[in-house]
């Protein structure tokens, strides 16, 4: 009786872990939506704002990039203060006002108005990079890859979603362009919340088999060889993802002459590329591990810069776009799941809290650099960085697995 009782509520754990997951991936698939818009048109629209110097025109965007990482600080509070359900949902009505103020911004041509703006949308879209993370804090060990893989996946949506909403809302209030956009996000930000409402999240420390040891320093688990390998993995895979596809609407517009729709659909079959292949890497982490599939991740990578130095025309910049979402889908589930492995689930909060904080002050500094070097010299040297940062990425994975074969051999 007592094996058929562990069994069954091992079952139950399960199914409730699904649920959740169910309900954080439809939100991410809705939340989710804002940064193809943003990217998407953001660049755009204060490009037109701009009348000297052009090479602030992805400053909105490192905005939403630095909203990013405040809202990984400011989640964390809440979560602890509040719990993850309430935090969540106050992080989808973020997004809604944060889109109203970059709409209101572009009725005005107010540049730094824009700014703020998408900086408030960021910090909405720091809450929702929580979702990984709590999906995975909610399920049993053997399910977290599949968690992180469903939760991401629910950007195949996004992928859809946010482009169209962009291409058939841009124009909207003609002449003023792009407001519509930006609009949008406020219904997005209000459904979201009401279906993370009947989310029924577990206390962490509730959550896996060693949550009855005590908590460790953050210094000792931040500085293991795990932890530092997929959190560099990761974050090199993010921040050159985010580094030219910031760059590439304006390379694509303003430096090749392609309409925004066209660069609007880059961004949309970059994003599918980013979420697509989410309905398996849970499975091919499971199958090969998760170091096997950073590294694949970082050699689609370089394939992507080899891609986008053969050439300017169309076909480059989506094939590009294609490939970078891709490299950047292996690379950071699986450099997640490698940090995911080196926390208990007592020391979720102060570790993802660490890590998202150094990940998007990273990404920040990217989308920045990333208007920058355009201005300055084009699309050509944005695709240079590609080469060392995943050489050493490889590296570091090649160590962590013969650290891991010696450990087996003692």
């Amino acid at each position: 009786m007592t094996a058929v009782a562990e069994a069954d509520g091992l079952e139950k754990g399960l199914s409730r872990a699904r649920r959740n997951v169910a309900l954080l991936a439809i939100a991410q698939a809705i939340l989710g939506s804002a940064p193809p818009i943003a990217f998407a048109v953001g660049g755009l629209a204060a490009y037109q704002m701009l009348d000297a110097d052009k090479s602030l025109a992805t400053a909105p965007l490192t905005g939403f990039n630095v909203g990013v990482a405040l809202g990984t600080i400011l989640v964390a509070i809440l979560s602890r203060y509040l719990s993850r359900k309430p935090s969540f949902i106050i992080g989808a009505l973020l997004e809604s006002c944060g889109g109203l103020i970059a709409a209101v911004a572009i009725f005005q041509s107010d540049f730094w108005l824009l700014v703020a703006g998408l900086l408030l949308t960021g910090v909405a879209g720091g809450f929702t990079q929580k979702f990984r993370f709590a999906a995975a804090d909610a399920s049993p060990s053997y399910y977290k890859g599949s968690a992180i893989s469903w939760i991401l996946a629910g950007g195949v949506i996004s992928a859809v979603l946010g482009p169209q909403i962009a291409i058939f809302t841009k124009d909207y209030f003609e002449p003023v362009m792009f407001a519509g956009a930006f609009i949008a996000f406020a219904p997005m930000g209000v459904i979201a919340a009401i279906v993370l409402s009947f989310l029924k999240l577990p206390e962490l420390n509730s959550v896996g088999a060693s949550s009855h040891q005590s908590a460790r320093p953050l210094s000792e688990i931040v500085t293991s060889q795990r932890f530092l390998t997929g959190m560099y993995c990761g974050i090199v895979s993010y921040a050159l993802m985010t580094f030219m596809m910031t760059g590439a609407p304006l390379a694509m517009v303003i430096g090749c002459g392609f309409s925004s729709d066209q660069a609007t659909l880059g961004i949309q079959f970059h994003v599918l590329a980013m979420y697509g292949p989410s309905f398996f890497t849970g499975r091919l982490i499971s199958r090969f591990g998760a170091e096997v599939i950073v590294a694949l991740g970082l050699a689609i990578l370089m394939f992507c810069a080899v891609i986008a130095h053969m050439g300017i025309e169309l076909w480059n910049f989506w094939a590009a776009l294609v490939l970078l979402g891709a490299g950047w889908n292996f690379g950071f589930i699986g450099g997640t799941a490698i940090i995911a492995q080196s926390y208990r689930p007592n020391e979720a909060d102060k570790v993802q809290g660490f890590h998202d904080i150094i990940l998007f002050t990273t990404v920040a500094l990217a989308s920045f650099a990333s208007g920058q070097i355009f201005n300055a010299f084009g699309w050509d040297a944005m695709i240079l960085p590609v080469w060392p940062l995943a050489i050493v990425g490889l590296l570091l994975l090649f160590l962590l697995a013969r650290s891991k074969m010696r450990a087996k051999t003692v």
